[in-house]
């Protein structure tokens, strides 16, 4: 395939399906696509005010669709709906995840030796399981159409550990808070995912890859921030429009050559 110069970060003509709609990131993607003139379907169990905007400011190019990902059937029935109104999609980003973040119930944040099973199975049913379902419902659409492109939602703590001694500060309020396992053996689990399914799909022109990004600042607390960015080279946190280049890039022909590969944006996170 020969690339026009011109136009390599072109994503006008694409159809993007974006899952964890409603999140913050969630939002950042789905404008940025749409602002680069794609069709964009965002799908989440919940509908955030955020949304009804993107729908009254780019009404004919963006649909909101519930979904949950974690159940096959619901994927198979918007996949359905997609194609009888829009069209196949050309872009997955899986962006769907939980944590157990600060303010989370004690038993979920405490110590992994009484970390409880339910929350594991909870985690890796959305961030795992669900990120395996939507590529097996849309990724088959796209064998079949032959072309797409499937960014996973990755994260630091799929490449690392979490360093715990940013909560300390926690920990000497008195309280028993850890980073908690599922996220990071979730997010460890997208990154092999997308690279057997890259080396799976390549005969059908699906290239599959993987973003790993930071924290993204959301008005953390003040002991919290202070903590992370000592750790971060960069000094801070992401904003969340940090990543829209690299989803722009992978879904566009400029990445036409790249497939099982991983983007680190970390502000040199995994550097030190």
């Amino acid at each position: 395939m020969i690339l026009s110069r011109g136009n390599l970060f072109d994503v006008s003509h694409k159809i993007v399906l974006i899952t964890g709609a409603s999140g913050q990131l969630g939002m950042e993607y789905q404008t940025a696509f749409l602002e680069h003139g794609a069709k964009v379907i965002g799908i989440d169990i919940t509908k955030s005010t955020g949304i009804s905007e993107l729908e009254e400011k780019f009404n004919k190019d963006y649909c909101f669709l519930s979904c949950d990902i974690t159940l096959k059937d619901s994927l198979i029935s918007c996949l359905a709906e997609i194609k009888s109104n829009i069209g196949s999609p050309d872009v997955l980003i899986n962006n769907a995840a939980i944590d157990s973040p600060p303010g989370s119930p004690m038993e979920e944040t405490g110590p992994f030796e009484s970390y409880p099973e339910e929350s594991w199975d909870k985690v890796l049913d959305v961030n795992l399981k669900g990120t395996f379902l939507t590529c097996q419902v849309f990724g088959a659409e796209m064998a079949k159409n032959n072309k797409g492109s499937i960014i996973n939602i990755s994260s630091i703590y799929g490449l690392v550990s979490p360093d715990q001694s940013i909560y300390d500060f926690r920990r000497k309020k008195g309280e028993d808070f850890f980073k908690p396992v599922a996220y990071s053996a979730s997010k460890s689990g997208i990154l092999n995912l997308t690279r057997y399914l890259a080396s799976y799909w390549t005969k059908d022109n699906i290239r599959v890859n993987s973003l790993t990004i930071a924290g993204v600042f959301n008005n953390q607390e003040d002991e919290f921030l202070k903590a992370y960015c000592k750790r971060i080279p960069i000094g801070r946190m992401a904003n969340s429009e940090e990543y829209n280049g690299a989803v722009i890039f992978l879904a566009s022909d400029a990445s036409s050559y790249m497939t099982g590969s991983n983007i680190i944006i970390d502000g040199g996170w995994t550097a030190i």
